[in-house]
């Protein structure tokens, strides 16, 4: 076996009850989750309890999808897992952080409930919306994007698989240009125009709160979305930048694979990640953390592998 690395999941996945198990089932995660309460009072509810559409606000998604996050990650850790390295989808790349030790789980909630106000306000300020186009090359996706003058290529996931924002009215269009092409543009779960420059306004407000936040070397090399290679000093300046810039998660986890990692570990909520990867490098070996029951079966296979 070569190099395990946990993968953070982004949002898109996002669901009522996300998180209740391994609060229920494991003292250190109800630990960080209660800490996490007590700093934004009413997130645990909105995890267990809430509405879809409550959950599906930006502000909201993002505080609970980093604890839902950081869940499993915390278990598989306890239970001997301990990975070489660790990336994470948009929002994930803040748990993917703080689980390397790059600032401490309380600081980067806060930083993750600040990012999530700042990026809802932007969704409120303009309609724009997200799709994931699938069938067509990159270039050609690119090739399109460019006929408008508020669309952007943002999210660069797989082969075959490019995801684009942009103003909703003129998302209509582009649409039908991606049909005429012999594509398809798939409407995603999302509130805003993220990694774009949507995100002009809400990168420079989460700029401020960065340069107030103590970081740390990472305890083991954790892959950024904006350079697709491991986080280098200051933190800060990638973390602003990842918001209003396109993630490159193929380049990323191409360069994991080339860096000697061969199993992925989808720590958190759904198993979007889990299908990219194995698209990217299907030799690689993918495993999906979504339960205590998973952790466990995870943690016997690695074992078995060792």
């Amino acid at each position: 076996m070569g190099k395990i690395a946990f993968v953070f999941s982004g949002q898109g996945a996002q669901h009522p009850g996300m998180g209740k198990e391994f609060y229920e089932n494991n003292k250190s995660v109800q630990s960080l989750f209660d800490q996490a309460e007590k700093i934004r009072p009413g997130t645990l509810a909105t995890m267990f309890e809430g509405d879809a559409a409550a959950l599906c606000a930006t502000e909201n998604t993002q505080p609970c999808l980093y604890l839902a996050d950081l869940a499993p990650a915390i278990v598989l850790s306890e239970a001997g897992i301990h990975p070489a390295g660790a990336a994470g989808f948009s929002l994930g790349e803040l748990p993917a952080l703080a689980f390397a030790g790059a600032m401490n789980l309380s600081d980067g909630f806060s930083l993750t409930v600040k990012r999530g106000e700042y990026m809802g306000a932007a969704t409120k300020e303009q309609k724009t919306a997200m799709a994931a186009v699938v069938k067509l090359d990159n270039e050609t996706v690119e090739k399109i994007c460019a006929e408008f003058d508020a669309v952007y290529p943002v999210n660069y996931n797989a082969p075959g698989q490019l995801s684009v924002a942009g103003d909703a009215e003129q998302m209509k269009t582009f649409s039908e240009r991606i049909k005429a092409e012999g594509g398809l543009a798939i409407p995603l779960k999302v509130a805003g125009g993220f990694h774009s420059p949507f995100m002009d306004t809400a990168a420079a407000h989460f700029a401020d709160v960065l340069t107030k936040t103590p970081f740390a070397a990472p305890s083991i090399p954790v892959y950024a979305n904006y350079t697709a290679k491991p986080y280098q000093a200051p933190i800060a300046d990638t973390l602003r930048e990842q918001m209003n810039h396109p993630v490159l998660w193929e380049r990323t986890i191409r360069q994991m694979a080339e860096d000697g990692f061969d199993t992925f570990i989808e720590t958190g909520v759904g198993n979007v990640l889990t299908k990219l990867i194995a698209k990217i490098v299907p030799e690689c070996r993918v495993l999906t953390a979504q339960s205590v029951e998973d952790c466990a079966n995870i943690a016997e296979e690695v074992a078995s592998h060792a």
